[in-house]
C-alpha cells in the first residue's frame, strides 16, 4: 500500500508541474524527493552475497608450463551457481600482470611461489560476474610495484572493485540501488594490516557512515591441514604473525561491519554468526591452477551463499560444494565434501552461533 502511495505520488509530481509554475528552488526539492522515492522503491528488500576463496587461475611464472590450455575458461563449470549472486567476491591470490620482474629471491625459480596471471584473465572474472575482491594477500607483491599497479589496472579495466594495498585501504561501489563498502587486510608487507585494529576500526567506521553495506576481507591464520580450526588467539606460521581471526573478525563487526570473509590457510574454516552478523572463516582453494597442493580438505572449494537484509543482517544461507585436481578447474562436487567438513567445523568451533545445516548445503541461526 506504501509502495502504491509513492507511485501515485510520483506520477502525480509528474503531471502537477506541468500544470502550475513554481520557483526553481521548489522544483529542484521536489525533484530531490521524487529521485530519492525512486531509489528507495528500487532497493531490493534481500541480497544475495556469494563468496569464494583464493584464485590464482595460471601463472605464466618462472614459465608457461604454469597456464592452462587455451579454450576452458576457469570457471565454466560453477558458473551456473556464481551468476546467481548479487554480490560476487573471491580473493585474488596473485597478480594480473604482463609485465614485472620477480620480487622474491630464489636460488630455484621453478621452487619459487610467485604468481603472475596474464592480465587477459581479467575478462574470465568480469564474465563470470565478480563484483568486488580482495588483493591483501602475501601474493600481490609478487612482482613489485608495477605487479601492484597493473593488477589495479586490470581490476578497474573490467568493473571490479578492489581493496587492500596501501594505495587502496578500502573502496565504495553500488549495485541495484545498494551502495557497498569494501575493505580488506592481511599481514603482508604490502598490505593494509591486520594487526592494527586502531586502523582497521577507522576504516570500517568511515566506510559505515557512507554506505549501506560493509563487507571486510582478512587474509590471515596458520596454513594448512593442521590449521583448521579457529584457536581464537594470536596465529604464528613459520615464525609469522598471522593475527588473531576471531579477534579481528568481531571487531569489524563492532566497528560497523555486515559480513567477514576471510581467506589465508588454503583450507575451509567453520562459519559463525556474531550479533546477527555473517563470519566465514576461511574460504580454502577456489580456483588454483598447477602450483598449490590441493590434497584432502585442500581440495575443496566452497561456494558461500549468504543471504542479508538491507540492514547487513544474516538471514540463511547455501554453501555449494566444488571442488579441484590439480590443474583441472573447480567444478561441483557430488559427494559434498566442503559442506561435510565445514558443517563439522562449525559445530566444533562455535556451537553457541546454533547454525543447522542441512543436506541440501542449507544453513540458518536456529532461534532461541
Amino acid at each position: 500500500m506504501r509502495k502504491l502511495f509513492l507511485l501515485v505520488f510520483i506520477f502525480g509530481f509528474c503531471s502537477t508541474i506541468q500544470a502550475q509554475k513554481y520557483s526553481k528552488e521548489v522544483l529542484d526539492s521536489m525533484l530531490v524527493i521524487v529521485q530519492t522515492t525512486k531509489q528507495k522503491l528500487a532497493k531490493p528488500k534481500y541480497i544475495k552475497v556469494m563468496a569464494v576463496g583464493d584464485i590464482m587461475m595460471g601463472t605464466d611464472f618462472p614459465n608457461k608450463t604454469y597456464l592452462p590450455p587455451k579454450g576452458k575458461g576457469p570457471f565454466d563449470d560453477v558458473n551456473s551457481i556464481l551468476t546467481q549472486a548479487d554480490i560476487l567476491f573471491g580473493n585474488l591470490e596473485g597478480t594480473l600482470t604482463d609485465e614485472g620482474e620477480n620480487a622474491k629471491r630464489c636460488s630455484d625459480p621453478s621452487k619459487c611461489y610467485s604468481f603472475r596471471s596474464p592480465e587477459y584473465f581479467g575478462k574470465y572474472l568480469e564474465e563470470t560476474g565478480f563484483d568486488v575482491m580482495s588483493i591483501a594477500n602475501n601474493h600481490i607483491g609478487d612482482f613489485g610495484a608495477i605487479g601492484i599497479k597493473n593488477t589495479s589496472k586490470t581490476l578497474e579495466k573490467h568493473n571490479i572493485a578492489y581493496a587492500g594495498v596501501f594505495a587502496q585501504p578500502s573502496t565504495i561501489f553500488e549495485k541495484d540501488g545498494i551502495t557497498y563498502g569494501f575493505c580488506a587486510f592481511a599481514p603482508n608487507k604490502d598490505c593494509v594490516k591486520i594487526h592494527n585494529l586502531t586502523n582497521a576500526k577507522k576504516i570500517v567506521t568511515e566506510l559505515k557512515q557512507k554506505v549501506d553495506i560493509v563487507i571486510v576481507s582478512f587474509h590471515g591464520g596458520a596454513e594448512g591441514l593442521k590449521h583448521t580450526h579457529v584457536p581464537r588467539k594470536t596465529e604464528r606460521f613459520y615464525g609469522e604473525d598471522r593475527g588473531n581471526v576471531y579477534r579481528f573478525a568481531h571487531t569489524m563487526i563492532d566497528a560497523g561491519a555486515d559480513i567477514i570473509l576471510g581467506h589465508g590457510p588454503h583450507v575451509s574454516r567453520a562459519f559463525e554468526v556474531y550479533k546477527n552478523k555473517f563470519i566465514a572463516y576461511s574460504l580454502g582453494n577456489f580456483c588454483t591452477y598447477s602450483r598449490f597442493s590441493l590434497g584432502g580438505i585442500k581440495g575443496y572449494a566452497p561456494i558461500a551463499e549468504i543471504e542479508i537484509n538491507t540492514q547487513g543482517d544474516f538471514i540463511k544461507g547455501k554453501l555449494h560444494s566444488a571442488k579441484q585436481i590439480d590443474e583441472i578447474y573447480p567444478f561441483m562436487d557430488e559427494k559434498k565434501g566442503a559442506l561435510k567438513a565445514i558443517k563439522q567445523l562449525t559445530e566444533e568451533d562455535f556451537p553457541e552461533s546454533k547454525i543447522i545445516f542441512e543436506e541440501d548445503g542449507s544453513f540458518m541461526q536456529q532461534k532461541e
